[in-house]
């Protein structure tokens, strides 16, 4: 019996540069950068403070279900962000409430700010005197919780991944697995993450945060910089999305995973082209089928460096094009691989690749068209999501255009 093919019916995104699709595409088509001085919490005694954060938004305002408090900032966008997927999906929560379904959301810090929050009470007033609340809140596995209260959802599988900078990639890979694998006939999966005094102190101590801004493949690269947000996707088999009319957005093709469990911070090059070789064999898809990569692509010398060369042994001495989301919307960690996959969806069904912005001076360590400063028209029709994360988590993911559905037996034949 074949697999069923998996599909992509809705989205819902928050970032520095948009919330909602509209926002969201008029951003990423005009190139825009959201760098800008940190708002979130007292920056004093830094020699630079910057970051990608989300202006003005109150994720509660998004939200139906849940009540203020209830759950901290980063759940709060996950749900909001699920709301919105749900609601471009065109998925009334309340007609699949008994059917299977998985919740996964990615995360790297979880309810980071509720961490500083008792951190600092515990300095000011000792152990005795932290806050339950938040103390309540902070554990990462409420993350899910929150999607699921928000959409009244129960009949779900709710787990949340900590694959770091990769946990956006692996909550999509886990769901296709569940829809392949008959356990479900629905997922809403994704990450959320916020920018954070405990993440930003490590990180400008190791010296890897960018003092201005996210560059890239710029040979003047400085190291990375941090986003928050949240992405989430719906993720239907073709059979329910097809009986309920939906409008489909791209198919989850292939996806493919593995671990170095070697260097900390440092990805071991051929086990990345193996994850990206692995997601294509699983796509039955060819290099040479691949229209572009959203790379990784964090803007620090050594990963950036590496993830080139991965490309040309995936792909030869002509890699597609190549375009590295984060110097738009920054680091957004464990949402970072949902996010690029939205943008990714967004550019096959617009016509265009998003532009890796920042980018000034060429460095013969990147040898890549890194569609520099501006969106460029092209026709899109299977893209290849890039993550990696700390620890040598590494995730694939492909997305291909929904004509390829049409060649299809049935809408039970795999790719």
């Amino acid at each position: 019996m074949h697999e069923p093919r998996v599909v992509v019916t809705g989205f819902g995104v928050i970032s520095s540069i948009g919330v909602g699709r509209d926002d969201f595409l008029t951003a990423l088509r005009a190139g825009a950068c959201g760098a800008s001085p940190i708002s979130g919490f007292d920056t004093t005694g830094f020699r630079t403070a910057r970051a990608y954060e989300v202006p003005g938004l109150d994720p509660q305002t998004l939200l139906r279900r849940i009540e203020p408090g209830g759950f901290g900032k980063v759940g709060a966008q996950a749900a909001a962000a699920a709301r919105m997927a749900m609601a471009d999906a065109g998925l009334d929560p309340a007609s699949v409430r008994d059917e299977r379904g998985v919740i996964a959301v990615g995360t790297t810090c979880g309810e980071s700010l509720d961490v500083d929050a008792l951190a600092a009470a515990e300095v000011a007033g000792g152990l005795d005197r932290l806050p339950t609340a938040l103390a309540r809140r902070v554990h990462p596995g409420r993350l899910p919780v929150a999607v699921a209260a928000e959409l009244g959802l129960s009949n779900v599988a709710a787990v949340t991944i900590p694959t770091v900078c990769a946990a956006g990639n692996y909550a999509v890979g886990h769901a296709l697995d569940a829809l392949r694998n008959g356990e479900a006939e629905f997922a809403v999966c994704g990450g959320a993450d916020s920018v954070s005094r405990m993440a930003f102190a490590g990180f400008y101590r190791l010296r890897a945060w960018a003092p201005e801004k996210c560059s890239p493949f710029d040979r003047d690269r400085t190291g990375f910089m941090f986003g928050e947000g949240a992405g989430m996707l719906v993720l239907e088999t073709l059979g329910h999305a097809r009986r309920r009319g939906a409008k489909i957005m791209a198919e989850v093709a292939g996806f493919g995973l593995n671990c170095d469990a070697e260097h900390p911070t440092r990805p071991k090059r051929e086990r990345v082209a193996q994850c990206l070789s692995q997601a294509l064999r699983d796509a039955g898809s060819t290099p040479g089928d691949v229209d572009v990569v959203f790379a990784h692509g964090t803007g620090t010398k050594i990963n950036d460096a590496m993830e080139s060369a991965v490309l040309a042994d995936v792909f030869g001495a002509a890699p597609p094009p190549v375009t590295a989301l984060k110097s738009m919307i920054g680091h957004t960690q464990g949402a970072a691989g949902a996010h690029a996959c939205i943008a990714a969806i967004l550019g096959m069904r617009h016509g265009f690749i998003p532009p890796t912005v920042n980018f000034v001076t060429p460095d013969p360590e990147c040898p890549v068209d890194c569609v520099p400063g501006e969106a460029r028209t092209a026709r899109v029709r299977t893209a290849l999501v890039n993550s990696l994360g700390v620890g040598g988590n590494n995730a694939a993911v492909v997305l291909r255009h929904p004509d390829s559905l049409r060649e299809g037996d049935s809408e039970g034949d795999a790719a």
